[in-house]
């Protein structure tokens, strides 16, 4: 088989990938959208659902501040601090509620020892480099036909994707100590619990979709490459 073959069917994935990506981007502007207009009965803005799940955990250390950006929410670990965006810091509804739950998730998680989220703080700065030279050594690899240049560059792409398959259990988990928390202290009632969780669900299969595109994207490499050591 000619090796543009194998490129062809290389690029049939990455589209794969990206049309798996957009479904589920979708979903999670869809979800989020719906919920961010449904105000939560008690008047709770995200900000204070934070502290009281905070609180209740012993986490009084743990500062919540306000960030510029659409769902740009996220926890800080080495400086202990839950980032909320502007919209879920002051926003009472329902989605506010969620999101500023989940995030404070991760802080327990923190807390506790996670090991997950230990995993994965631990071989970020790998992943860093990783996606700093994964992608240049497969260009320069194609370019000047150094394949084994280019295997190596797959190689660092691998690490990426292991830093995503662990990042599952991280996600799933904050998400599941957040509904618990939601409903265990009354934040929410039935009803509106039941929204938190389609957006939360929604919001994790994001992270799926990412893990699925990365892989996919390596494969493509991967028939690329065999695809010219065949023609060589």
């Amino acid at each position: 088989m000619p090796y543009y073959s194998y490129d062809l069917f290389g690029y049939g994935l990455v589209l794969i990938g990206v049309v798996i990506t957009l479904i589920a981007q979708f979903f999670v502007n869809s979800r989020y959208s719906k919920y961010k207009n449904k105000k939560n009965k008690k008047g709770l803005s995200g900000q204070e659902v934070a502290r009281m799940i905070l609180d209740e955990n012993g986490l009084q250390d743990v500062y919540v501040t306000e960030v510029h950006g659409v769902l740009t929410d996220h926890y800080d670990p080495s400086r202990k601090v839950v980032r909320l965006s502007t919209d879920v810091f002051h926003g009472e509804s329902i989605a506010a509620c969620s999101v500023a739950s989940h995030e404070v998730g991760h802080a327990i998680q923190d807390k506790e020892g996670y090991f997950f989220i230990r995993l994965r703080g631990f071989i970020f700065p790998f992943v860093s480099f990783a996606s700093k030279f994964g992608y240049l050594a497969i260009f320069i690899g194609f370019f000047f036909n150094m394949l084994d240049l280019a295997w190596g560059g797959i190689g660092l792409l691998l690490v990426i994707l292991f830093f995503q398959l662990i990042t599952l259990p991280v996600e799933f988990d904050a998400s599941r100590r957040a509904l618990k928390h939601l409903e265990d202290m009354k934040i929410l009632d039935k009803k509106e619990h039941e929204g938190s969780e389609e957006m939360l669900k929604a919001a994790a299969m994001t992270y799926v979709a990412g893990l699925a595109t990365t892989l996919l994207e390596i494969l493509r490499y991967v028939l690329i490459l065999v695809g010219r050591d065949r023609n060589d």
